[in-house]
């Protein structure tokens, strides 16, 4: 593929990921529910990982594609922890 064309991608990408994260933070900020807040909060790091390896590519830095890994397996082991408080239990039952 073109270097150019993959910028001129990822620059027209960048927009589309800011209006996902204000709309993340506003459904954050005024959720009806825990739940709903702790999705936003979700989808948001998600996306901010995505964006990491999208903002790797850009750069050519590869050291942040090991970052958006660490970032996404700190949500995922976050989201049981809150999954868990949620439910009650304590860790491990």
């Amino acid at each position: 593929m073109d270097p150019a064309m993959i910028n001129t991608f990822i620059l027209y990408i960048i927009p589309i990921f800011i209006i996902a994260f204000i709309l993340y933070i506003i459904r954050a900020l005024s959720g009806p529910t825990i739940s709903d807040q702790v999705l936003a909060i979700d989808a948001m790091t998600y996306d901010i990982a995505a964006f990491l390896v999208i903002l790797s590519i850009f750069f050519r830095e590869p050291i942040l594609i090991g970052a958006a890994i660490v970032l996404a397996l700190w949500i995922y082991a976050l989201d049981i922890y809150i999954a868990k408080y949620l439910e009650g239990k304590e860790m491990g039952e």
